[in-house]
């Protein structure tokens, strides 16, 4: 293992002796660089390291703290010791089938937008180029939506029907955007366009479907945690699993998208074959999550941008954006179920009020910026 330092230049103000100004300081963020006999070469960010442990660890807190929460509360201490097995039969059956699915779902689907956000973001070059700005969270809502009102389907038919309902919309997005290319101003304005239609689909299928169906569908529609089971869990591991590490993967061929096109070819990235594996990865993930949940809306938007703020680092971030995006998931989640008395909210609406502030925040920012 060896250590590469960068430098950045910091001016400073004051001045030395006879009014000289002081030399500027040079501040030096570590990075280390793993590599393996093979010839495998990996950059670690310190920085980007620490927040993504700092982000586990009060995923993990904030985990612990909900599965304690309920009409039977436990201690956080009895919450450990039930989770490694030296817990009551009583606890055992309230963390293990009650509360614990619940919070593995929470954790996977925050997990996926998190990467899938990062992903879309990072292909399109701008902050709003999030899935369910652009459209990918309408479509899987259509699918949804259509199982639940025209087929009567069940649960399993409301989930498959969210994922394919993503997939094509995510398809036909990209075939629209396509011209020698999927220039990322192009894949958010016709993103904005599709969602503008699909949401139009979704209010005609609600007016159309009986009043038991729509309280259904529009029960469905706010985005919740409640009531998840295992059923919901391993599908959503399995999928994580697979197209998580895979967009790890992909993260330094993703940076270099971020310089162009033209840029990223001469540093010999693939870049259509890149770019079409990132965006089926980010689009079955966040067509798995909004499946297992329902749309949880702003997560893929405002993970990547936090997670970026706080590893000051260039880049999708896509371990940090995954991280933050679990724990915000948690946090709204827990703010649903805590701080309204006895008035439980689904999580979608307080991600939904608090994604729509930092929506505005966002814009007025970009647009101080001179970027937008």
């Amino acid at each position: 293992m060896s250590e590469d330092l960068t430098t950045e230049t910091a001016t400073t103000t004051a001045a030395g002796k006879g009014g000289r100004r002081r030399p500027a300081r040079a501040v030096r963020t570590a990075t280390r660089s793993v590599r393996t006999p093979g010839g495998l070469s990996l950059r670690f960010d310190v920085r980007s390291g620490l927040v993504v442990l700092l982000l586990l660890a009060a995923v993990c807190a904030m985990s612990v703290v909900l599965i304690g929460q309920g009409d039977f509360p436990m201690a956080p201490g009895d919450v450990v010791a039930t989770l490694l097995g030296n817990g009551t039969v009583a606890q055992e059956f309230i963390v293990q089938d009650l509360r614990l699915p619940r919070i593995l779902v929470g954790l996977l689907v925050g997990a996926a937008l998190g990467v899938g956000g990062a992903v879309f973001q990072s292909i399109s070059r701008n902050p709003l180029g999030s899935p369910d700005v652009i459209g990918f969270g309408q479509g899987a809502t259509v699918g949804a939506l259509t199982a639940i009102v025209v087929f009567q389907g069940g649960s399993a038919a409301v989930a498959g029907g969210a994922v394919v309902g993503g997939l094509l919309t995510g398809t036909g997005i990209y075939l629209l955007a396509w011209r020698r290319g999927v220039h990322g101003y192009r894949l958010v304005l016709i993103g904005i366009g599709v969602a503008a239609m699909l949401t139009a689909v979704n209010h005609y299928l609600i007016t159309k479907a009986s009043l038991i169906d729509a309280t259904r569908a529009v029960l469905w529609m706010t985005g919740s945690l409640d009531g998840r089971d295992w059923a919901q869990v391993w599908p959503l591991l399995a999928v994580c699993a697979v197209l998580i590490p895979l967009a790890l993967g992909y993260g330094r061929p993703l940076r270099m998208l971020e310089m162009g096109d033209d840029a990223a070819y001469a540093l010999g990235v693939r870049v259509e074959r890149t770019r079409l594996v990132l965006m089926g990865a980010a689009v079955l993930l966040v067509s798995v999550a909004t499946a297992a949940a329902g749309p949880i809306t702003f997560v893929a938007l405002s993970a990547p941008q936090l997670a970026r703020r706080l590893t000051r680092s260039p880049g999708p971030n896509l371990g940090p954006a995954a991280a933050m995006g679990a724990l915000l998931l948690l946090a709204a989640d827990w703010a649903a179920t805590s701080a309204f008395g006895d008035r439980l909210l689904p999580a979608g609406v307080v991600t939904g009020v608090l994604g729509g502030c930092y929506l505005l925040w966002l814009l007025v920012t970009e647009r101080k910026a001179g970027r937008i």
